[in-house]
């Protein structure tokens, strides 16, 4: 029963995004046919180039660039991010010394460190990894710290009376009053390392879809640019629709009729 009505949320999600997609092309058709201008393709244009793209390579090489930087960066940030936020929310002692760093260098725009980490890191993968990953680690460590900040004390002295010790603790309260708040954090944070990740690919790259969308507008090749554009907003996507599945397989207990 529990997987029907998780196959069944899925389906449903799929028709709201066809839905979606139809009306967006509608309305991307109506304004290509009204002001007639090359920059503003039609939508089966742009679709075309998008299939050709993605039937001779071209395309799948840059969104596998991107996806790269994008996985790199969760893998690095996410964790210690995660762990710290658990621990300054329930630990004031580290709360003490973590927070103020954190609060200092988080509301900065990010993309004011790029030189910094340009020459730090130099021209490669390195520099745009690491951009991206101090999104994620502010985002999603404010969000584990403030979630096991919220914890009522009451349930951590009901599992204790039970005879929950030390790892007992994070498993069976602290992790699970918390995960769905980190879900929440990190499906922000991966739409701001996503925009990040454009910017950051525009510099001193020669792959990737923000590299790409920049090259085809030089060249002039709009079709190409927008099936760029489709490309990066399906990465998204496919990213959000693996959280959500990710966010219904670990948080079962949370779903109600």
């Amino acid at each position: 029963m529990p997987s029907r009505r998780l196959l069944g949320t899925f389906f449903s999600k799929l028709g709201k995004i066809a839905l979606a997609t139809f009306i967006l092309a509608l309305l991307w058709g109506t304004f290509s046919s009204i002001l007639k201008r090359p920059f503003l393709p039609s939508p089966a244009i742009a679709a075309e180039s998008f299939a050709k793209k993605i039937a001779d390579g071209t395309l799948i090489i840059h969104i596998g660039a991107s996806l790269r930087r994008i996985f790199l960066a969760l893998i690095i940030a996410g964790p210690p991010a995660w762990a710290l936020g658990l621990l300054s929310g329930r630990k004031k002692s580290a709360d003490t010394l973590a927070s103020p760093m954190v609060y200092l260098l988080h509301p900065l725009p990010k993309v004011a460190f790029l030189p910094l980490l340009l020459l730090f890191f130099g021209l490669g993968d390195a520099s745009k990894v690491a951009l991206m990953g101090l999104v994620i680690f502010g985002q999603l460590f404010v969000g584990a710290r403030d979630s096991a900040k919220a914890i009522p004390s009451p349930l951590i002295d009901t599992i204790r009376s039970l005879g929950a010790r030390g790892g007992q603790n994070l498993r069976y309260a602290i992790l699970p009053a918390t995960l769905p708040s980190l879900l929440s954090s990190l499906r922000i944070s991966l739409g701001t390392a996503i925009a990040v990740l454009f910017l950051s690919e525009t510099f001193a790259s020669m792959d990737g879809l923000g590299w790409y969308i920049m090259d085809s507008w030089s060249r002039v090749d709009y079709p190409d640019m927008y099936a760029a554009i489709m490309a990066l907003s399906f990465v998204g996507l496919i990213l959000y629709l693996a959280l959500d599945a990710l966010e219904a397989l670990a948080l079962r207990w949370r779903e109600t009729d």
